[in-house]
């Protein structure tokens, strides 16, 4: 609202446009809240048309012996007794083709905020008529919402079938619970061993069941519908696993080979000069000794152990608390070949017998090398040596870092070359330098040992073949280029990462499995952990802030309305306890391409290819992962014309249903990403990180990363950087797409592609804006790169920072995260290079060597109108099914 500045007592609201301009020119003015804006009425009316579903709502825990409190299952009415359920129905309505032109009506931000094309499955298809009984977006979508009766089927729509997994939506147990099954009776399927679920049948009475997924017959167990606990009889209908979708089971000991591994953390410290001088060493001590109080203990069994490394390994023995203070005791080994574990019974501890001497321990870390000037460092040797230690048991190995590993076991050279930068021979660079690296990362796995690697060097690290460590054991590459603890916002920024990792609740000696209709076979796995076998994949440790992708085959025909897929998570909780989280999904069969097309999801099909993109740049270099993702596309857009189009171009423009709009901008948004754009100015390093951030991002934070968001901050509405009266939940200001047009020069927007953002000022921002946001009378004064935002006594200021903070809220995207964005502030008349870092996020502008948007349409339009044959043998000849 305005104030009149003439009333008493009343502020006059802040215009921060020059007269000389238009106000708010370029700028979509679109309230908070509004529907999608998508290049003109008739698009907007067909998604309003359109038969979208909207998110489903979180699961709330049940009501039941075990369960947090907070809501209470849902009612069932269940069926008649001794009667068996109606079959499903085959007929259902499936989402409808709705044509639109990507050309006459451009993209914009808004439609990657539409939920997934709706799941319409047939009437009486759950056991339970539960509003939970199918598996919300958050933890696991499909490519596609109908699927293919016919492997012919899916390969003439051109379209991929995957399914991405999330198992875990936040850190804590806390921040998202699921429903829990205490009782410990667990109801599988005698043939393929899936989990009894919502899409069951009952028969007989009640007394046996019929397996969704391969219909065999079952015997209910008898425990079913009894609760030992109170010694009285339940209602089977309201049971979680019948009722909700997501579902953990405490499994009783027949899913244990041994007893439940206690958590166990050890850090491997970087000790030589670069990583003392540049505060590495200093700051994680502090850190880990701010953050025992975080760490899981709740069964008071965590371990934890410390070795440092230079030219030699340097192991301490810590005692068990007495009455006083007891020193650490350091034992150093320079035999790198075959390091011996000198004391093996006092190097690991538990946290709580030895809490106080593990806190002095950590106090005097820093000073015990302070004054040292080695430069070397035999990472290799120490995962070694530190994998021989917690082998026997598992667990985590943290790798801190600030230098190459140059010495002993798997010792890497340095392998940059600018002139190779951006041409064919890349590829060489983002391949691992030493054997060492898959093969130890395998043993590893066998024994339940994975590795984080925590990489700081402002030289080359090799990430590339570091990265190979987490990628196999399930564990993740965490990279900051340049990074300095005299810098206070990079020692705060790893700080609150690093005691977020220290906090979160991972499951241990984990594995997965998914299963699915007779007919469907899970053929590809995509993310980090060891393929075990054919159709297991095994983590050492499971991460909470990863997601995985299955790629899925059709073997035979498929004659039902409709098919499932289970995924279950069988691991050990940080307290213990032996769990398996299952999750269910169910989606319709169709029989026709336009069925197959109105039911794609967009979103869920990018995160499919960025997995095929990272696959294909780590074998064959970056320039290959593009031209495989432009050739997909095409064959995407050649199908939809040749086959739903009619063959037609529709007057000059480039068709697709609307649920699919975005693909093209998404796609030229990973072909720009950093992990895979053409340039000769990204360094090996930082490339081969972005790649394992495109290979192990949920969903949400993938699509921020491909497509960042951007907010214009001088004229967003009154509301935005409020907290929302209903929910509580800071509002953010409407997105707009990522292009110049939308700036102006007066302006200030928030770029975030959720691993960094950058706060744009205009070169003509008016005084009054940069004093409300800066403190500062001239923006001259401006401190440019790394900084914060500082905190000052007036309502717009508090407004921009809640947006910033709130831009970071991965919590709110409904996925986990550790990463807390670097704030970078850019004057667009200021520092060159920082402005040309932020223009690369720009994804439909030129930039380096990539195109803008509308040359990007303009190639598809001509390739796509090209003759079939033509297109055929480049399509075929770049990225084989």
């Amino acid at each position: 609202m305005e104030y009149d500045g003439a009333q008493a007592g009343h502020k006059k609201k802040r215009v921060y446009a020059p007269q000389a301009y238009e106000f708010g020119a370029n700028v979509p003015q679109q309230p908070a809240g509004a529907p999608p804006m998508a290049g003109g009425d008739a698009l907007a009316s067909q998604f309003g048309q359109m038969n979208i579903q909207q998110p489903a709502a979180p699961q709330p825990p049940m009501a039941s012996p075990g369960m947090p409190p907070g809501m209470m299952p849902p009612q069932p009415g269940p069926p008649q007794p001794g009667m068996a359920q109606p079959l499903p129905q085959p007929t259902v309505q499936l989402n409808q083709l709705y044509p639109s032109d990507v050309i006459s009506q451009p993209f914009n931000v808004y439609e990657l905020d539409m939920p997934p094309p709706q799941i319409s499955l047939p009437p009486n298809t759950s056991v339970t008529p539960s509003p939970y009984a199918n598996c919300p977006p958050k933890y696991m979508r499909s490519t596609l919402n109908a699927i293919p009766t016919t492997h012919s089927l899916l390969k003439k729509s051109r379209l991929p079938f995957a399914l991405c997994i999330q198992p875990y939506a936040a850190l804590h147990d806390a921040e998202d619970p699921v429903p829990v099954v205490p009782d410990q009776v667990i109801s599988r399927c005698r043939r393929c061993r899936s989990y009894i679920n919502s899409f069951a049948t009952f028969l007989d009475h009640g007394h046996r069941w019929r397996c969704n997924m391969c219909n065999l017959t079952n015997d209910v167990p008898q425990a079913f519908d009894w609760d030992s606990a109170t010694q009285t009889s339940v209602d089977r209908w309201q049971r979680p696993e019948l009722n909700y979708s997501v579902v953990e089971f405490v499994a009783p000991q027949e899913y244990m080979v041994r007893p439940p591994q206690p958590l166990v953390y050890l850090f491997l410290f970087d000790v030589s000069y670069n990583a003392v001088v540049n505060g590495l060493l200093a700051t994680s001590a502090r850190c880990i000794l701010e953050s025992l109080d975080r760490i899981p203990n709740a069964d008071r069994r965590t371990r934890l152990g410390f070795i440092a490394v230079d030219s030699s390994l340097h192991y301490f023995s810590i005692p068990r608390d007495g009455n006083e203070l007891s020193d650490p005791s350091m034992l150093v080994v320079s035999d790198l070949d075959e390091p011996f574990l000198p004391t093996p019974e006092d190097l690991l501890v538990n946290l709580s017998e030895s809490r106080a001497n593990i806190e002095n321990f950590l106090n005097k870390l820093q000073g015990m090398f302070q004054e040292t000037q080695n430069g070397a460092s035999a990472m290799g040797s120490a995962l070694r040596a530190g994998h021989k230690l917690i082998s026997p048991v598992g667990g985590k190995i943290t790798v801190l870092s600030s230098t190459l590993p140059n010495i002993g076991h798997g010792k890497l050279e340095m392998r940059e070359d600018k002139k190779i930068l951006g041409t064919s021979k890349e590829g060489s660079l983002l391949q691992t330098g030493n054997s060492f690296y898959k093969s130890f990362a395998v043993e590893c796995s066998k024994t339940q040992v994975s590795i984080d690697m925590f990489l700081f060097s402002s030289q080359y690290q090799d990430v590339a073949s570091l990265s190979n460590l987490p990628r196999y054991t399930g564990g993740q590459t965490y990279f900051y280029p340049g990074w300095n603890a005299a810098r206070s916002e990079d020692a705060i920024k790893f700080a609150r990462e690093f005691s977020e990792y220290l906090s979160a609740e991972i499951g241990l000696e984990a594995v997965l499995r998914v299963r699915a209709t007779t007919g469907l076979r899970m053929s590809t796995f995509y993310g980090n952990f060891f393929n075990r076998s054919s159709d297991l994949c095994a983590f050492p440790a499971f991460p909470r802030d990863q997601s995985y992708v299955v790629e899925v085959a059709i073997d035979e025909t498929i004659t039902k309305p409709f098919v499932c897929m289970q995924a279950a998570v069988l691991h050990t909780t940080c307290n213990g306890e032996r769990r398996i989280r299952v999750l269910t999904l169910a989606l319709p069969t169709t029989e026709s391409l336009s069925g197959l097309y109105a039911s794609a999801d967009q979103c869920a099909i990018v995160e499919y290819f960025s997995h095929k993109a990272v696959e294909r740049a780590l074998s064959s270099g970056p320039e290959a992962a593009r031209d495989a993702l432009q050739s997909k596309l095409l064959e995407i857009l050649t199908t939809y014309r040749k086959e739903l189009a009619g063959g037609s171009m529709g007057g000059g423009g480039l068709q697709l249903p609307a649920n699919l709009r975005a693909l093209p901008v998404l796609f030229l948004g990973l072909i720009k990403n950093v992990g895979l754009r053409k340039s000769a100015q990204i360094p090996s390093d930082l490339r081969a990180a972005a790649l394992c951030l495109l290979s192990t991002l949920p969903l949400p934070l993938m699509m921020q990363y491909i497509y960042p968001k951007m907010y214009s901050l001088h004229d967003m509405p009154d509301n935005a950087g409020m907290p929302d009266e209903t929910t509580g939940e800071t509002l953010l200001p409407p997105p707009v797409n990522l292009t110049s047009e939308r700036i102006v020069p007066y302006g200030l927007y928030l770029i975030d592609d959720g691993q960094n953002q950058f706060l744009w000022v205009g070169r003509d921002a008016v005084p009054a804006l940069v004093m409300d946001v800066f403190g500062l009378e001239d923006k001259t004064l401006l401190k440019q790169g790394k900084s914060s935002v500082p905190v000052l006594d007036n309502e717009f200021n508090e407004r921009l920072r809640a947006v910033i903070e709130k831009s970071k809220d991965h919590r709110a995207k409904g996925c986990g995260s550790i990463t807390v964005p670097s704030l970078y502030v850019i004057r667009e008349d200021g520092e060159p290079s920082l402005k040309l870092w932020a223009q690369t996020l720009l994804v439909e502008d030129r930039a380096d060597q990539g195109v803008s948007v509308q040359q990007w349409m303009g190639l598809l339009r001509e390739k796509v109108s090209e003759p079939v044959a033509a297109v055929t043998p480049l399509i075929l000849s770049t990225w084989p099914d």
